[in-house]
């Protein structure tokens, strides 16, 4: 029998959703269209690419990080992909094989890499303190070159200052400092109810850090900052140990318990933090935040129970795709009300979706567009794409203009899906808002990506240019744009 890697048939590796395994330069990309002049910079982009067979039934997100720039400088674009080598990478490179067993389970994993991270470097990209950083929230970040990809520090503390065990996948700037703020939950280890709160200044330097336990262990993917407060949703995605033990992923999903939205002042012990209490909600993205006066807002894609089929229901119910159904939802609490036991919530627009964004500049100010790939299920859809895929796929970019309650879409066309988009100011004066929109689409008839360019403004007049990839690319999770004036826009 041979030992080369072979994935199956097994659903997960079929069409789109078949590991691509390979690392691409590819300089001069087919452009269609013209690359606004003032597009100078690099776009990241990194999802889970599995690198072998996994040992066990898994799940999409468990695969190696595989990172992509796309390169734009003087009208062109250049690409580039390679693996991140984080620690588990490079053991199962030496190997040969898969080592590590289930999502987010060590009690799966073989003995040999139980000293070595799991972390797999596979769900966002960062900037910051002249480093190029990619992100797990289960693990430190990794550190690599912004040019070549190269990995230059798989476990990345900054320079010892990180003291729990893990790091935020979505890390926020304050608009007016350019503090790097994250949060690290499970930060004492596996099932802890542990959560550290952080920020670092523009050399790395940690300028505040603060530790607060949190009602039930679970998943905090992402959190809101304003100028005053940090604050996160502790949904009902919960860490199950003994399942765990049994074999299976690190979540399950507990219709029985309420949500909590955690809220305290930044540059505190963390020993004021209030608890609110709402119903139950599925909840993982942060549009924007702010404040006004003693009042807390937060916007967030919702649905009303679990959004993620891979991850199973405690109770084995099964899972439900219109309950899972994301909305732009406002969370608002009046802090100055000692005696409020919970927030309000106001589903802010009809349209569907997840994966939303705000313009990067306002994450810790008061903000007034927001982005998100919707689903519009009235849009013409190509019936050979409805036979082949077993749902159907986000098909429209979605602009949110708050202070008119507007909304601008993008339709990509029956036969392809969207991707999450990332804005571009149009320079670095530019009112919010106004840039471009860009971002990966699925062309699935044709088995390949485009990246396409988009007016922020004008989203419904269609692409400026599009990227047009000659092959199918890596899984994305997240991207970042890193303007040529931080990182310089050479041709690869």
């Amino acid at each position: 029998m041979s030992n080369a890697p072979h994935f199956g048939s097994h659903p997960m590796f079929q069409g789109f959703g078949r590991p691509v395994r390979q690392e691409v330069d590819l300089r001069d990309c087919e452009v269609e269209g013209q690359i606004p002049p003032e597009l100078e910079g690099s776009f990241y982009r990194v999802g889970p690419d599995y690198q072998y067979p996994p040992r066990l039934p898994n799940i999409p997100f468990d695969g190696e990080g595989h990172l992509c720039l796309f390169r734009f400088s003087g009208g062109r674009v250049d690409f580039r992909s390679r693996y991140v080598h984080t620690e588990r990478y490079m053991a199962q490179a030496a190997a040969g094989r898969a080592l590590y067993g289930t999502y987010r389970n060590p009690f799966t994993d073989e003995p040999a890499v139980a000293a070595l991270s799991r972390g797999t470097a596979n769900t966002n990209v960062f900037h910051h303190h002249g480093k190029l950083m990619v992100l797990k929230e289960d693990s430190p970040p990794v550190v690599v070159n912004p040019h070549t990809l190269e990995t230059l520090d798989p476990v990345y503390r900054f320079g010892g200052q990180l003291t729990a065990e893990t790091f935020t996948a979505h890390p926020k700037l304050d608009s007016d400092t350019g503090e790097m703020l994250g949060i690290a939950y499970e930060a004492k280890g596996l099932g802890s109810c542990d959560v550290a709160c952080y920020s670092f200044n523009a050399q790395g330097q940690k300028t505040w850090e603060a530790w607060v336990k949190v009602p039930y262990a679970g998943m905090l993917h992402d959190f809101a900052v304003t100028r005053s407060y940090i604050a996160f949703l502790v949904v009902p995605m919960v860490t199950d140990i003994e399942r765990m033990r049994a074999g299976h992923v690190h979540f399950a999903w507990d219709s029985t318990l309420p949500t909590w939205l955690g809220v305290l002042r930044r540059g505190g012990d963390g020993s004021d933090i209030r608890w609110f209490k709402g119903p139950e909600r599925c909840a993982t993205h942060v549009m924007g935040a702010f404040e006004d006066g003693t009042r807390l807002s937060i916007d967030m894609d919702m649905g009303l129970k679990n959004q993620f089929p891979f991850f199973p229901q405690r109770d084995d119910s099964p899972f439900d795709p219109v309950a899972a159904q994301g909305h732009v939802v406002r969370l608002s609490v009046d802090l100055a009300n000692k005696l409020r036991p919970g927030y309000d919530m106001e589903t802010l627009y009809p349209h569907s979706g997840v994966l939303s964004r705000q313009d990067d500049r306002y994450h810790s100010v008061a903000y007034d567009v927001g982005f998100m790939p919707t689903l519009d299920m009235t849009a013409p859809f190509d019936a050979r794409l409805a036979a082949a895929l077993p749902f159907r796929p986000l098909n429209h970019w979605t602009r949110f203009d708050h202070s008119r309650r507007a909304a601008t879409s993008w339709f990509v066309g029956p036969d392809s899906g969207v991707q999450e988009a990332c804005f571009v100011p149009r320079n670095a004066s530019a009112a919010e808002g106004e840039g471009y929109l860009i971002g990966v689409v699925n062309r699935f008839l044709e088995m390949r990506n485009d990246l396409v360019v988009l007016d922020a403004q004008r989203l419904n007049e269609g692409p400026i240019a599009t990227v047009r990839m000659p092959t199918r690319l890596p899984a994305q999770v997240h991207g970042w744009w890193v303007p040529g004036t931080v990182v310089p826009a050479t041709r690869l």
